[in-house]
């Protein structure tokens, strides 16, 4: 079962276990190297791009045979460039619609699994802005920040545009820092941040989030990132990447299971462990890291074609192509 709780500790214990059995038939046997796979990950610091490096330094991967060499870039843009042209094996976080208008361009590329079902990003407002406890509140002069064009920051704000009807200026701002800054000095009137970022901010008051990503089941039940693969590396070496699957899901019950997952994120990420539970609990529930599948599809599709990503929907046998994911085998 893949619920099944398993600490890397426990782990270790029960593959120790079952090589102390075999040791003697190994010993004449010359040592087997882990095999290595290269991982690109974007925006380092958060809870859903850390799960390969935190398993990584537990030795949860190690358990599993395999090496990680982790590449962070600076989203899903350069991640996904980076495992299209094979400098890298895996890439952890790109836009689902992204991929769906990259394989459509002959990108050699296969989604593995999916990274994170919903957001966790938050959009604020200054303590002192005239926008009250949600989108409802906001007029057709107001500003909306998103990341980039066809991010998942950019459908998460068309999708909170449709459902509340307001006709505000969605506003490309770039990173979460740039973003802050834009708010701060009035730039910009909502802003979006992802967590841990800015979470120090509503607690010293100095800002209000009016709205969570998750807050629209639109968004909470669509796949918005994915892990992808490069098509070549795919073929050649399946039984490796399937592993690499099984190890990140163990990883992922270990981070929601052990406090010793959160102190490590702490560290990782330079923050309290009081912020890091918040974090973890506030914003990413499990349910959000799911690998199986990827949740609305169809939806996703039609958000590629209104970001012009796709010229045309994808075909079932495309599509069978495309998602090599663990619940689809």
């Amino acid at each position: 079962m893949h619920d099944v709780i398993r600490s890397p500790l426990r782990t270790f214990r029960r593959h120790a276990l079952a090589g102390a059995a075999i040791a003697l038939c190994l010993a004449s046997t010359p040592a087997v190297a882990d095999d290595l796979l290269k991982i690109a990950v974007g925006q380092r610091g958060r809870w859903d791009s850390s799960v390969a490096e935190l398993g990584a330094n537990a030795g949860i991967f190690a358990l599993h045979g395999l090496t990680l060499r982790i590449l962070h870039t600076s989203g899903g843009g350069e991640t996904q460039q980076a495992v299209f042209s094979g400098s890298v094996d895996i890439g952890i976080g790109p836009g689902t619609r992204a991929i769906l208008g990259a394989y459509a361009e002959a990108a050699p590329v296969r989604i593995i699994a999916g990274a994170t079902t919903g957001v966790a990003e938050y959009f604020f407002v200054t303590a002192a802005s005239a926008i009250g406890k949600d989108f409802a509140g906001i007029a057709p002069a107001n500003t909306v920040a998103f990341s980039t064009n066809g991010s998942a920051t950019h459908v998460t704000a068309l999708h909170f545009k449709k459902t509340y009807g307001f006709r505000s200026r969605l506003v490309a701002t770039g990173s979460v820092q740039a973003t802050f800054a834009a708010v701060m000095v009035g730039k910009i009137d909502v802003g979006y941040a992802t967590p841990p970022f800015g979470l120090d901010a509503v607690g010293q008051g100095k800002i209000r989030i009016i709205a969570l990503g998750n807050d629209l089941t639109s968004v909470r039940t669509q796949t918005m990132r994915v892990i992808i693969a490069n098509a070549k590396d795919m073929t050649r070496r399946r039984t490796v990447h399937e592993r690499f699957i099984r190890a990140y899901r163990e990883v992922i019950d270990w981070m929601y299971a052990d406090d010793a997952a959160l102190d490590a994120f702490a560290r990782h990420a330079k923050i309290s462990m009081h912020m890091a539970r918040q974090v973890r609990d506030r914003f990413y529930p499990k349910s959000m890291l799911q690998l199986e599948d990827v949740g609305g599809i169809d939806v996703a599709m039609q958000d590629a074609l209104t970001l012009k990503y796709l010229r045309q929907e994808l075909s079932q046998r495309q599509l069978d192509e495309l998602l090599q994911l663990p619940g689809h085998r």
